[in-house]
């Protein structure tokens, strides 16, 4: 795997991944940045999430299981000293679908935390507490 980050101004980047995507990445006006992209550390929770979130998928869909919709919402706590390393991450899964079972979902999340989410392994052997938690909500049915 590979990436590239290039310089554009002030301190705006454009990162481009070996797939061929494009990601603006800006600073504060704080740091001289112009707020035209999301923060290095942003792209890193959103990862985790993503990452997180892709496992969930997959698993619950070999589970057969009838979801419509999966959402992942991160809370993250950073060290108030340099490096502002993230010390407490939470990730809460907000799972819809049609009769989705709860045990499948812990399962879902279990799995991922523990065993495949590569992101989330990465940021625990670096020492950040990560905590999981999800909720179930039934897809709304169609009326006629």
């Amino acid at each position: 795997m590979h990436a590239q980050v290039q310089w554009l101004e002030n301190v705006s980047f454009k990162a481009t991944s070996a797939s061929g995507h494009d990601v603006i990445m800006d600073g504060s006006a704080e740091y001289g940045g112009e707020n035209r992209g999301a923060r290095p550390m942003e792209l890193i929770l959103m990862g985790l999430g993503g990452c997180a979130s892709f496992d969930i998928v997959t698993i619950l869909k070999k589970a057969r299981q009838d979801i419509t919709d999966v959402k992942c919402e991160l809370q993250a706590e950073r060290a108030d000293s340099i490096p502002a390393v993230f010390t407490k991450i939470h990730l809460h899964f907000i799972v819809t679908g049609n009769a989705v079972k709860e045990k499948q979902v812990a399962k879902a999340v279990e799995l991922s935390s523990e065993k495949y989410c590569s992101a989330s392994k990465m940021l625990m052997d670096a020492g950040v507490i990560i905590t999981h938690d999800f909720e179930i909500l039934e897809a709304a049915s169609e009326s006629a």
